[in-house]
């Protein structure tokens, strides 16, 4: 065994990784029908008007706004109706003076027309003939021609999260694709020698592969392209040829390996190919977390045990990966509630402690470091601080929701 020499405190770790963010430079040129979720890497400016053209905003009736002047629902203005115009047509008249043209919602607004009176304020009469029974204002019910972007007009912005509507505004001025960041590629994988892939046979003595999905879900969830790897034997020529694998990966996550038995060689393998940055933290779970870079790709070393592999993933792992990826800080909703039960635990590291919640309070969920059902079946997690050793039942706890 080899003793961790110290531990650094969480806020300490935290800083260590945003002092160590590399955010990415690559881009990828996507159709904008892809793009949703990705973060723009450029300004990107309008060539068109949107309208492009002016165009009615009511069905209704396109009109001479002056010859109205007086019109009331008992005495209405009388016009001839002399053309209709759909949406994806251009009359070949020009309006005059008494005349008018049935119009439909985003048909382009004929010459010589400058209102539109809604059907409402209509009533057809014998003959093509329209009474008009309100009085129109030059301008009434139109879409000017680029009221919304004008040519010139900046739609996204560098760094905008691409979100439906932003899609939307670059599909109203025709952008077909578009630079966006590229998602930082991650490569997964899990070391031991008693790790099996889910689906072959279990011999006695192994158990399942676990990390190596959860943390592809996490990495794919905050911006990540997750890169697995099959499972690595504790050996150090086999963890030297495993990172070699994972070269061309921005960020690196092995799981396993680096806490302090003799066959936990990740510290072994940094001291050989980089420069560690922390390992040991003051946490509950956790403890065994390694931040290094080997060359300048970002490794983080995971602790073996899921539950502990999984919080610190959420906790550390994640702020790191939405940083380099360029994502807005991640913001998990949270609740106050009581907690349901006493909960007793050792001072010295800072907790994160799974809870579920029921009827109005939060229920303790955590079973411990290699339970990987302390989240499963949790709904949260309060954090204890590192002083402090219980929670009494009946406090009021603030939950993160998973």
């Amino acid at each position: 065994m080899r003793p961790f020499a110290s531990t650094i405190s969480i806020d300490e770790a935290r800083r260590r990784l945003a002092a160590g963010v590399r955010p990415i430079e690559r881009v990828d040129w996507l159709p904008i029908s892809e793009a949703s979720g990705r973060l723009a890497s450029a300004d990107i400016r309008a060539t068109v008007a949107v309208p492009p053209f002016t165009r009615s905003a009511m069905d209704g009736y396109a009109v001479v706004a002056a010859d109205t002047t007086g019109a009331a629902h008992r005495s209405p203005v009388r016009l001839r109706v002399v053309d209709r115009v759909h949406t994806g047509d251009i009359s070949a008249t020009k309006l005059t003076s008494g005349c008018a043209m049935e119009i439909a919602t985003g048909a382009p607004l004929p010459d010589g027309a400058d209102a539109v009176v809604m059907v409402e304020e209509t009533s057809s009469a014998d003959d093509g003939l329209v009474d008009v029974r309100a009085p129109a204002v030059s301008g009434q019910h139109l879409g000017r021609q680029g009221a919304d972007i004008a040519p010139g007009d900046v739609i996204v912005r560098h760094g905008d999260l691409l979100n439906a509507a932003r899609i939307g505004a670059l599909a109203a001025v025709g952008c077909a694709e578009l630079a966006v960041y590229a998602r930082p590629r991650v490569a997964v994988l899990s070391t031991g020698n008693e790790i099996v892939v889910p689906g072959a046979t279990l011999p006695a003595g192994h158990v399942f592969d676990v990390n190596r999905f959860t943390l592809a879900s996490v990495i794919a969830a905050h911006g990540g392209t997750p890169e697995l790897h099959d499972p690595v034997r504790d050996d150090l020529n086999d963890l030297h040829e495993a990172l070699d694998r994972c070269a061309d990966a921005d960020i690196i996550v092995f799981s396993g390996g680096s806490s302090v038995g003799d066959r936990d060689l990740v510290a072994d393998l940094i001291a050989a190919r980089g420069q560690m940055i922390f390992h040991g933290v003051a946490v509950k779970p956790g403890k065994p977390t390694a931040f290094a870079r080997v060359g300048d790709t970002a490794f983080f070393g995971m602790p073996g045990n899921p539950t502990s592999c999984l919080t610190n993933a959420y906790v550390l792992l994640v702020p790191f990966l939405r940083a380099t990826a360029r994502l807005p800080l991640d913001t998990p909703r949270t609740v106050r509630v009581p907690l349901a039960s006493r909960i007793a635990t050792q001072a010295g590291r800072h907790q994160f402690y799974t809870v579920r919640l029921e009827g109005g309070q939060a229920f303790p969920a955590f079973k411990g470091s290699g339970a990987i059902t302390s989240l499963s079946r949790a709904d949260g997690y309060i954090e204890i601080p590192a002083e402090q050793s219980t929670v009494e039942e009946g406090a009021l706890v603030e939950v993160t929701m998973l």
